[in-house]
Formats: structure tokens, sequence, C-alpha cells
């Protein structure tokens, strides 16, 4: 006799009533499937109870976002739930089960390196993915709608053409203030098609890369340009200085490349996540999903394998005086490494999640993050962490100390950034007008004890509500919200004058704002989504990895 398993009858049920046209838990299912009996001991059901069943079902398939139409994985998600469940359970109970065991086979995932993570671009995919999920019920819901309504209203084209535009940039305009004004404002976008977008001409694209460029970084000391991507490379491009050239630049001159991967071993373990220079520009440092970080010089020579993480390397950073490397890992760990005697000084399990960002506060004492909520401040040669910052709901995505180390700002899936001191427990600002993740912060050059001191201290966030937002941190307030990208923002740098900001995002744009006025100046939409944007020291170019497997270098003068 033949059997199926309660996730492959649930999913027989999903399928049929996909297949008849019913999408919504208001629609009744009764014997016309041929399915009759209780799925759990055989009975006979009688048509109420199959009903509920159903409908039930149909309430997790809508609670889940509308699964079959955003490339989940449909069995793993309906074995979460047993056919019991569905038919003695309401919504908010379903939904609690889906998250407890959700947690559970993520805790269990998380002794498995390198089965849940995949680095920093399987981040970034991850969220997207979930992004989507939620999104998609969103928008058959304005589907149905305008057709709805367009039955109805023939006549009034005006109205409908609303929900045929969903994917437009809404416009909010407003009288500019001053920088640092008391208002926030939206900010405009302007098309790509107007003056102020980049040239071809003033556009070098670096092709050599064999998959995503998710990492790039400029040399603090010169024209050297550090890529790291999927491929199981890094690559070191020397750009010259003047006017970028156009067209494509893959020559062996202008590339060296480092190779993480030697003879035919499994390169997918050996994707480049994250890159680093130190502070003169001499040593580049790179983490692999294979759990090692290596040191290369600039003419590409691997100085130093580091080995003792057991999992994926998501963050790495050097400290300012060049003699340690910081790395954080899916391991739930961060190590801090002696570059000179090239092997780890000091090994740090405070989280009980993954660590997925690091950052220097000085020589010897530095900030970790992780999926776990938590963030800790540790210092080399303690046992304990000398500070723990409790106060975000979900995972903390990045972190970043400002200028003089003084405030630790740090962002959230839970849609929030915070500033934190070293003085108190408790944040000083939490920051709430993101309406999604948030994916990335960045500090401006700006401030005391920097290279423009007469110029305000500025907090940038990217969320994957498709704005970046700039924050007063003296106040505590929004300065403004620049909309332009229509998609989620994953990546943001500005200008070592503090004039401009960079913003990236897979929408394949990179958007240029101006902060005395908060307008988009200049604008260049590539071949692929962007997953990370900076700038050179000079501050008159910009580099952005896509994607497309490519790496694109823009001239910036206004």
């Amino acid at each position: 006799m033949t059997t199926i398993t309660s996730a492959e009858l649930n999913y027989l049920v999903f399928r049929y009533l996909q297949e008849s046209g019913f999408t919504h838990s208001a629609f009744a299912f009764g014997y016309e499937a041929g399915i009759n009996k209780c799925p759990i001991d055989g009975n006979l059901v009688p048509p109420g109870a199959l009903v509920t069943f159903v409908q039930k079902g149909l309430q997790y398939l809508e609670m889940e976002a509308n699964l079959s139409n955003c490339d989940a994985d449909i069995d793993e998600d309906f074995s979460l739930l047993q056919p019991l469940d569905l038919i003695t359970k309401d919504v908010q109970e379903l939904r609690k089960i889906i998250s407890e065991r959700r947690k559970k086979l993520q805790k269990d995932k998380s002794k498995e390196p390198g089965k849940e993570h995949e680095g920093e671009r399987g981040r970034v995919r991850e969220k997207e993915r979930h992004q989507r999920e939620k999104e998609c019920e969103k928008e058959r819901a304005k589907v149905e709608n305008h057709k709805e309504h367009e039955q109805q209203h023939e006549n009034q084209n005006g109205r409908e053409m609303v929900a045929d535009q969903e994917d437009k940039v809404t416009l909010k305009h407003e009288e500019n203030g001053a920088f640092g004004g008391p208002e926030p404002m939206d900010i405009s976008t302007t098309p790509t098609s107007m003056p102020c977008e980049i040239p071809g001409s003033d556009v070098t694209v670096l092709e050599g890369h064999t998959s995503e460029v998710c990492a790039c970084a400029w040399s603090p000391a010169g024209s050297l340009l550090a890529s790291g991507s999927g491929d199981s490379t890094a690559r070191i491009w020397t750009i010259a200085e003047g006017r970028c050239k156009s067209g494509s630049q893959n020559g062996p001159l202008n590339g060296l490349v480092l190779k993480h991967v030697r003879g035919r071993t499994n390169e997918k373990s050996k994707d480049v996540t994250t890159l680093d220079w130190n502070g003169d520009g001499t040593l580049l440092a790179t983490g692999s999903y294979d759990g090692q970080a290596r040191i290369w010089t600039t003419n590409g020579e691997l100085r130093s394998t580091l080995s003792k993480h057991k999992g994926p390397i998501f963050s790495l950073k050097w400290n300012k005086k060049g003699d340690y490397l910081l790395t954080g890992s899916c391991d739930q760990t961060a190590i801090v490494w002696d570059v000179k005697a090239e092997e780890w000084r000091q090994q740090f399990e405070f989280h009980s999640g993954p660590t997925l960002d690091v950052d220097w506060r000085n020589n010897v004492s530095f900030a970790t993050s992780s999926t776990d909520t938590m963030i800790h401040v540790c210092k080399i040669g303690e046992n304990r962490p000398i500070k723990t910052f409790a106060g975000h709901q979900s995972e903390v995505n990045c972190i970043k100390w400002d200028p003089t180390g003084s405030l630790l700002a740090s962002c959230s899936d839970d849609s929030t950034a915070k500033i934190w001191s070293m003085k108190q427990d408790k944040f000083l600002h939490d920051f709430r007008e993101h309406s999604k993740e948030i994916y990335t912060i960045r500090w401006s050059p700006t401030g005391p004890g920097t290279n423009n001191p007469n110029q305000k201290l500025v907090l940038a966030s990217a969320s994957f509500d498709s704005t970046v937002k700039l924050w007063d941190v003296e106040l505590g307030k929004l300065i403004y919200s620049l909309n332009g990208h229509r998609d989620g923002v994953y990546s943001v740098a500005f200008s070592p004058n503090g004039e401009y900001l960079a913003s990236g995002s897979p929408d394949k744009s990179i958007n240029i704002w101006s902060l005395k006025d908060g307008k988009i100046v200049k604008t260049y939409t590539g071949n692929g989504g962007i997953f990370e944007v900076c700038w050179n020291k000079e501050g008159d170019k910009i580099a952005a990895c896509f994607a497309n497997n490519t790496v694109c270098v823009l001239d910036f003068r206004m």
C-alpha cells in the first residue's frame, strides 16, 4: 500500500487548490479532490473539518507569503507543520510553531559550518529572499485590487495607472532646507536620462572575475583597488591617475589574481567574502568562506594563511597600528591575530550565534555583533567582554565606531539603528524611521578629531526599504531621507571631504548625493546589482562591485 508523508499531503492539497484557481483562505474545499479521510488516523472526516483543515493550510500559505511564487523550498516549509497542527490550531499558534521550529533548525545548522551561511554574498541573498517573500503577498493583493477597480471603473484610467506602476519610486516634493535643518525631507529621484548621468567615457569596467564581486576597497596609500569574488579569487587592480578610460580593462597588467584555491578542489568553499587594507596600504587581508584569513603583498604574493576558525569568515579588520588583524566568523567567535608572528593571539567566544561584524575601537579593543542580537566590546588580554550592549530585537548586521572611538553605531534586521556609549548600558539614540531591515551603516569623516572638524558628525543608514537616511547624532534626529533607489540599498560610502555620499543597490544604480542640499548630483546605472561602493583617498573616483562579475571605476568631478 502506497503511503505519503504529512508534508507531501499538505503539498498535494496546496497544488490542487493552486491549479484550481483558489488562492485565498476564504475559498472552501470539499470532496472534489477525492480526499475524505483524516490524514492522521484514516477515519472519515466531516466536510466541515476538512474545510477547516484546508482553510488553515491556506492561511499558513498566506502567512508564508505565497511561497510558490517566491522560489522558496516548499517541502521544507510545509514539513514545519503537521496535519494535526493545521486542524486544531489558529494562525497565531501556527506562527509560533513555525518560528520555534525554524529557530531550532537554524541552531542545528549553525553547528555545521558552511551549510547555513555563504559569506557576505550569501547573507545578502538570504536577506533579499526573505524580503521578497514578505512582499509577494502584498504585490499579489495589489494586482487583484487593480483588476477589481479596472472592471468597476473602465473609464477612470488615471487611477488604474497607480497599480500598473508599482515599481516606480514615490516622489515627495518639499522645500529644501539647509543641511542639518530641523525638518527631515524626502529627496526626489533624478531620472538617469538627465545630465547628471555619468557618461560611459568616465567609467572604466574591470573584467576578469568569473562570479559575483561582493567586496571592494581602495588602498589608503595609492591607486590600487582590491576586489573579492565568489570565484575564489581576490584581485588587485592598478588604476591610473587622471580620467578613466572608457571600455573594459582586462589585461594582466591591470589585475593581479590572488588565488584562494589550489588544484581541483571545491572552489565554492573558497569564496572571498571580505577584505581590508592595512593603514599604510602595504598589505591586503582577505577573509574566505573556507574559514581562513590570508595576507597578501601588493605584488600578489601570499604572505600568511591564518587558520583557526571553523566556519566562514564574515568580517575582517586591521587595527590602526597594523600589528593585529581581527576576524569574525560563522563559528560564533572572533579572533585577534598577531600579524608579525603569523599566529592567533586570542579567541573570543562570547556570542551564541554567528559573528556578523567586527570593528576596532582602538589598537587593543573592539566590538563584535551577531545573529544573537548582542553586541560585545572586548579587549585583548581580557577574558570577558568589557561592555555588552543589549537592545536589538533581531540580528545585528553591522557595527561601526565613530572617528574618535567614543560612540558605537549598530543596525539590525529589527529595522532600527542605535547609538551606544561606553559610559552607559542603554543606547543613547534609537532611530526607528526605517520600515524594513537595515543592512549597513557608515559614519561621516567629519567632526572633532577628523580632517573635516568644522562639519557636523553624521550617520548614514542603508535599508531594504530602498532609502538611505542621514542622522544628526548630537540631536538624535533624522536629517534627510534619501529616496532614489528602486530596491534595497546594500552599500553607502562618504567622500573623504564629507560633502558627498554614494549609495549602491540591487537596482543596478549608484547615486551620489550632495549633503549640502540632499540632492542627487550624479548617477550611474550598470549591468548588475551592486554589493559595495567605495571612494579613493583623493575623492575623485568611486569603485563599485557588481553581481555581473565586474568592477566599475567612475570619475567624479563637480
